[in-house]
């Protein structure tokens, strides 16, 4: 009999920043195909997340902040990173979520989600939020779903274009902590 691999969750360290770097660049190369350059797609993404992702889990307040990968079997596919904002009038910021191209609609996303909405409920929080890219309609619809509410949409600059960058809010149900 031949069992299926498990989908789980464990904490990333300061050693996974590269796999996180990598997961990050190949979801980005899948996901913002025509909505950022090719050239930045194609070619600088994989330096600039791997400089990010070093630099961010060795950065100090990591008190602050939950970055979880998402493993099927032995497999990692991808991760969460959701960070405290104390300055923020929105709440708890899910700053990423990505599942690799082929892992996707399996259920890891959800499965992250709802682990950071764990996070951020112990965290005494109420209210998480994030921003996604302006046409990017597969993450905005999963989002939406989710029970994600739109709230805004501000101008940002990525891959070197100026970018519309909407804001999703979603309150954390306190009944279930």
């Amino acid at each position: 009999m031949q069992t299926s691999p498990v989908l789980s969750l464990r904490p990333a360290t300061v050693a996974d920043a590269a796999l996180i770097a990598s997961i990050h660049s190949t979801s980005w190369r899948a996901t913002y195909r025509g909505l950022l350059p090719d050239t930045f797609l194609d070619g600088e993404v994989t330096e600039e997340r791997a400089a990010y992702w070093e630099a961010r889990m060795s950065a100090p307040g990591s008190e602050r902040r939950m970055v979880l990968i998402a493993v099927l079997g032995d497999e990692p596919i991808g991760f969460v990173c959701v960070e405290r904002q104390p300055e923020s009038a929105w709440g708890v910021l899910l700053d990423n979520l990505h599942a690799l191209p082929g892992y996707q609609g399996i259920g890891a996303g959800k499965l992250l989600m709802r682990a950071a909405e764990d996070w951020a409920r112990a965290q005494g929080e109420t209210q998480l939020y994030l921003y996604v890219l302006e046409g990017n309609v597969p993450a905005i619809g999963f989002y939406e779903r989710q029970g994600w509410q739109f709230a805004g949409a501000e101008p940002d600059r990525m891959g070197g274009v100026d970018i519309t960058a909407l804001r999703y809010v979603y309150r954390l149900d306190r009944s279930s902590v």
